[in-house]
């Protein structure tokens, strides 16, 4: 009973410090211009006397105007040379209190990045933004609170292996730091009290695959109500890898085994229950092993609004998807406050926030818009700056403003930085999204999963590889490739203007096999990539991913599951 006690009085705290947080972004979002100027105030004052501080002359900047003035707009890699000092040992580099990690993610040129973060940062910007993330899961799903094993984590795992940098500070992705360990013990996340958040001691080796193959067969003998995903590629795989797994899964449960291991009372009755299931409907769905799943927590916009749709099928009919917090490595962007379909209001007490007009190049002096200056409709770079020490940060994302909550825009993942031009078309990724979906609509044919990339014919074209949700007859697809071509007309005049020149070739669509996405994203967790890494991207211009992904089915190795 005392362990109930204490189950419910955490489960409380949890809810009033998400309603808190909430309270606190909603209070901000009527006038974002004085709120995003404290924020400012703060960092300033913070770390003006630090070694970054000191070389950009922090000290004696006023406003954002003196901000932007004083220093240059910065990929990450160019923060390297103060970083490498941080490594080195020595302190107040590029802020004031000393890091206890570095989160990080794959930069552009394939070296991991590291971003520092302060204890400062968590609990003044990381976490704020994290607890009101989740607040219209509490709202809306209390249920999902009652037990610690109603929520199915797919995101984060804060028990799995981490890195350390050159100079020995944890290197982790935000979804593996273990916020108990920095005394946030109510941020150690929805799920991740569950019987299958920390494995056994002999699976500390797993890799990723393997430890998501046994957090899935204990939870299949729990009734989840919801799933976590955040990365939607995750909550797209889940189906393939239950397919993949469920003969494995059903034996141990029957045999009462994990990985092969002694781990519980054997359970015959819900391996017949499984098994059964899995041979009436060919294998197992999400809906299948949890059919009362009511909640998925997921990005929702980019590739996946072409996708969810249909992914839900295997979720089942109970099932509503909630947008989740929009955020990077680099740093907290939106959290979901109403009942909008997708993105949010960005958090202006969390970060300091600059634009750049998506249409444009970033430049080291680029002007710049704040918070209070976008506009509906329109599309933008972001630049970061934040108190764990990012100095006008150009991210690689592009947001669009999709409208307001009070003063302050509310913004969504559109898509990552980087252009498709062949004739001087600069296409990007966003675009192509929206044309590929005025394509489906026009033509009935639903989309699972595409890649582009540009084809050096004579005209030069675009390829576009797409996963059809149902295998299309040949002239279907042609229709397809035609619907597609008038909708990028459409979307850039620079396209529609290359192609009346015959600069430009009508795109070349190819169907091809769904399995193909699922092998590529497969390949790479087996190879120790963590799912939350493993990302959609439209523009694919790697020719190993290209060729293994569009493979006809039977002409590659499949190769078998493995195991760690």
């Amino acid at each position: 009973m005392s362990t109930d006690r204490g189950r419910a009085a955490t489960t409380d705290a949890y809810r009033r410090r998400v309603r808190q947080e909430h309270r606190m972004v909603r209070q901000s979002l009527a006038d974002p211009r004085a709120a995003q100027k404290t924020v400012l105030e703060e960092i300033l004052a913070a770390n003006s006397a630090t070694a970054f501080g000191r070389e950009h002359g922090l000290s004696g900047v006023g406003d954002a105007d003196g901000y932007r003035k004083a220093v240059p707009i910065r990929g990450h890699e160019e923060f390297e040379p103060w970083l490498e000092r941080v490594n080195a040992g020595e302190g107040q580099v590029l802020t004031a209190e000393e890091p206890i990690a570095f989160f990080s993610s794959s930069g552009t040129t394939g070296a991991e990045k590291m971003i520092p973060v302060t204890t400062g940062f968590l609990r003044r910007s990381f976490l704020p933004f994290y607890f009101a993330g989740f607040s219209r899961l509490v709202d809306l799903h209390p249920g999902l609170l009652a037990r610690d094993d109603a929520i199915l984590n797919l995101w984060q795992d804060p028990h799995s292996k981490t890195g350390r940098t050159s100079g020995g500070r944890p290197h982790l992705g935000p979804s593996q730091l273990d916020y108990g360990k920095v005394g946030e013990e109510l941020a150690v996340g929805l799920g991740n009290r569950a019987p299958w958040s920390e494995l056994p001691g002999g699976f500390d080796d797993a890799g990723p695959w393997e430890r998501t193959y046994l957090r899935l067969r204990i939870a299949a003998e729990h009734d989840v109500l919801g799933v976590i995903a955040v990365n939607p590629a995750i909550a797209a795989a889940l189906p393939w890898q239950l397919r993949q797994w469920w003969p494995r899964m059903v034996a141990e449960i029957r045999d009462g085994t994990l990985g092969g291991t002694p781990f519980r009372e054997p359970n015959p009755e819900r391996a017949d229950e499984l098994h059964n299931v899995a041979e009436r409907n060919g294998g197992l769905r999400p809906v299948d092993v949890w059919p009362r799943l009511e909640l998925l927590l997921t990005w929702n916009t980019y590739l996946s609004r072409l996708y969810l749709p249909g992914l839900l099928d295997d979720y089942g009919p109970r099932v509503r998807v909630l947008p989740a917090p929009i955020g990077s490595s680099e740093g907290p962007l939106a959290v979901p406050v109403d009942d909008r379909p997708a993105g949010g209001p960005l958090v202006v007490t969390s970060c300091f926030y600059e634009f750049v007009p998506a249409e444009e190049d970033i430049a080291p002096r680029s002007p710049t818009l704040l918070a209070h200056e976008l506009e509906e409709g329109r599309e933008y770079h972001v630049v970061l700056t934040h108190l764990g020490g990012l100095y006008r940060c150009a991210v690689r994302d592009i947001v669009k403003v999709t409208g307001f909550v009070e003063a302050t825009p509310v913004v969504e993942y559109s898509c990552r930085k980087g252009l498709l031009s062949v004739a001087g078309e600069r296409l990007r990724e966003s675009q192509v999204l929206r044309a590929l979906a005025a394509a489906s609509e026009a033509t009935g044919l639903g989309v699972r999963n595409v890649l582009c990339r540009p084809d050096a014919a004579t005209p030069p074209r675009h390829e576009v590889a797409v996963a059809f949700r149902e295998p299309p007859a040949e002239r279907d697809v042609a229709a397809f490739g035609a619907a597609l071509d008038r909708a990028l007309r459409a979307e850039a005049p620079a396209y529609a203007a290359a192609r009346d020149a015959h600069a430009l070739a009508s795109p070349l669509v190819r169907a091809v096999d769904p399995e193909g996405f699922w092998r590529e994203w497969r390949r790479r967790v087996q190879a120790g990539e963590r799912p939350p890494r493993v990302k959609d991207r439209v523009f694919q211009d790697d020719p190993g991913v290209w060729a293994r992904v569009t493979a006809a089915p039977g002409t590659q190795d499949e190769g078998s599951v493995t195991h760690d």
